[in-house]
C-alpha cells in the first residue's frame, strides 16, 4: 500500500495543461472532487502517451463492449484550463489505465517518479475514477496542448527556438 493514496472517485473535473512559453513549458495533470483539487506534474511526453493510450484503451473496450454508446472527445477550451492555486503533490513516474465495468468508469493510476534509494512502497499513488467521454476530452484537449510547441526543424526534426537552433543535418549551419 502506497505511503499516500490520492483517490478521487469519480472525478468531476479532469484536464491537463501546461504554464510557460513553449520549450520551457511545465505541464500538469489536475482533477476535482467536489471542492479537492488534486495537481500533479506530467512530461510532455506523458500527455502524449496518456492520450494515445486511452484512445487505443477506448478502442479495444468498444471492440469487446459493442453495447457501449461511444465517448464523446468534445471539450470547451475555457472549461479545460487549469484550476488555480497549482501546488503539484507530486512528478508522475508511472501512468496506468483500467476499467471499472460495473460504473463504466475508466481510472487512471498515476504513481510518484520513484528515485534511488527510496523505498517503492512509500511513493505517492492517485487513482482517477473517470467517464469515458471525460477521458477522451482530456485526450484530445492534451494532444492540442502538445501541438502547440516550437515548431520542428524540417530537416532534423529538432525543435526550433525563437532564437533558431544548431542543425547537424545543414553541417553546422545554425537555422
Amino acid at each position: 500500500m502506497p505511503s499516500t493514496l490520492y483517490e478521487f472517485d469519480p472525478v468531476t473535473f479532469i484536464t491537463t495543461g501546461c504554464i510557460g512559453e513553449p520549450g520551457q513549458r511545465v505541464f500538469y495533470l489536475q482533477a476535482q472532487k467536489s471542492g479537492e483539487v488534486l495537481t500533479l506534474l506530467i512530461e510532455k511526453q506523458q500527455v502524449e502517451a496518456l492520450a494515445t493510450g486511452v484512445e487505443q484503451f477506448l478502442k479495444e473496450l468498444q471492440d469487446k463492449i459493442p453495447t457501449l454508446t461511444d465517448a464523446s472527445g468534445d471539450y470547451n477550451a475555457r472549461a479545460m484550463q487549469l484550476k488555480t492555486p497549482i501546488d503539484p503533490a507530486f512528478r508522475i513516474g508511472q501512468l496506468g489505465l483500467g476499467y471499472d465495468a460495473d460504473r463504466d468508469l475508466l481510472v487512471i493510476v498515476a504513481q510518484e517518479v520513484l528515485t534511488e534509494g527510496r523505498d517503492p512502497e512509500e511513493v505517492a499513488v492517485a487513482r482517477l475514477f473517470a467517464t469515458r467521454s471525460q477521458l477522451r476530452a482530456l485526450g484530445e484537449y492534451g494532444r492540442t496542448l502538445t501541438k502547440q510547441g516550437r515548431p520542428l526543424c524540417p530537416l532534423c526534426g529538432q525543435p526550433i527556438d525563437s532564437t533558431g537552433h544548431f542543425c547537424p543535418r545543414s553541417n553546422g549551419h545554425a537555422h
